[in-house]
């Protein structure tokens, strides 16, 4: 391989990462313009077309996927040879990128953030918010971090922190207008808010448990006349009694506290594992990753 064609493949990665010139462009430091020019010149140099590109939407071609696939590992061995360089200093440094749910960021990540970036000044942090379930080395990320029950069984996982439970709740200003259920059968005439996954493009399923058994967990279909795939949005459409909600009770404690929300159906509410951080493999794992789970695991017996 011609070593000038490094940056480029660079390039060529984050673009297809991103699936946007203006995303990797800001991973890169360099303009669109200018990374698109550069992809063009790769794709001259190799004959081929990588991406089909639209006003809206820049997708690898079939060769552009299979390109890709060769690459990646390659480009991924490299970053790890310049990552170990820096660890054989003796300190964790590096990109660290982690993919994790906007619960879990807001949860755990964010009240931690600042000490975590003083602690490791040479570890670049790049996390990705996604509520999904993503391919953690197909997508080329360090770890994820999801609710136990989320995360697959051939995956190493370190618990972040105690069983979670789920509240549902509504506004008072929506209790004025609708009785408060006792029973998830009473869910029928309400509004619930609808959660759409940005993956699969499916309605999630309110969960419940039978009363003195909380994980013993069943399903309930829901109606509603408000649907995102945002839940810091659907927090907000409770609160201005838009309709009812169904979230971990930690994500909405501070509206539970002060009123804004009034939970109900609490006899019902299951109990699931809490969050885990989570990755492909133990063996050789790079200090950064060491230090991030070795962070937060000390966060976890300060709450207990």
């Amino acid at each position: 391989m011609d070593p000038a064609h490094l940056p480029a493949l660079t390039a060529f990665a984050s673009v297809a990462r991103h699936g946007s010139f203006t995303r990797a462009a800001g991973e890169t430091g360099v303009s669109p313009s200018a990374l698109s020019q550069t992809i063009r010149a790769l794709e001259t140099q190799l004959n081929v077309r990588l991406f089909n590109r639209t006003t809206r939407r820049v997708a690898l071609t079939e060769a552009g996927a299979q390109f890709l696939e060769r690459v990646r590992p390659a480009l991924a061995a490299l970053e790890a040879a310049f990552d170990s360089l820096d660890e054989t200093r003796d300190h964790p440094a590096g990109t660290l990128r982690i993919n994790l749910s906007r619960v879990a960021s807001e949860l755990l990540v964010l009240p931690h953030l600042a000490e975590f970036t003083q602690a490791y000044p040479h570890i670049r942090l790049e996390m990705a918010l996604d509520d999904g379930f993503i391919d953690l080395v197909g997508e080329g990320f360090d770890a994820g971090i999801r609710l136990g029950e989320r995360v697959a069984r051939d995956m190493v996982a370190v618990p972040l922190s105690g069983e979670v439970r789920i509240a549902v709740a509504g506004s008072p200003a929506y209790f004025e207008r609708y009785p408060r259920p006792v029973t998830p059968d009473d869910l029928a005439p309400h509004d619930c808010l609808q959660y759409r996954f940005s993956t699969s493009g499916g309605i999630y399923r309110w969960e419940f448990a039978q009363p003195g058994d909380p994980h013993r967990v069943f399903e309930v279909e829901t109606q509603g006349s408000f649907v995102t795939n945002d839940l810091r949005t659907m927090v907000r459409a409770a609160e201005q009694g838009v309709g009812l909600l169904h979230v971990i009770d930690g994500y909405v404690r501070e509206q539970l506290d002060d009123g804004r929300l009034v939970s109900v159906l609490d006899a019902w509410s299951p109990i699931f594992p809490g969050f885990y951080l989570y990755t492909a493999s133990r063996a050789q794992m790079p200090l950064k990753l060491r230090a991030l789970i070795d962070f937060f695991r000390a966060k976890r017996e300060q709450r207990r």
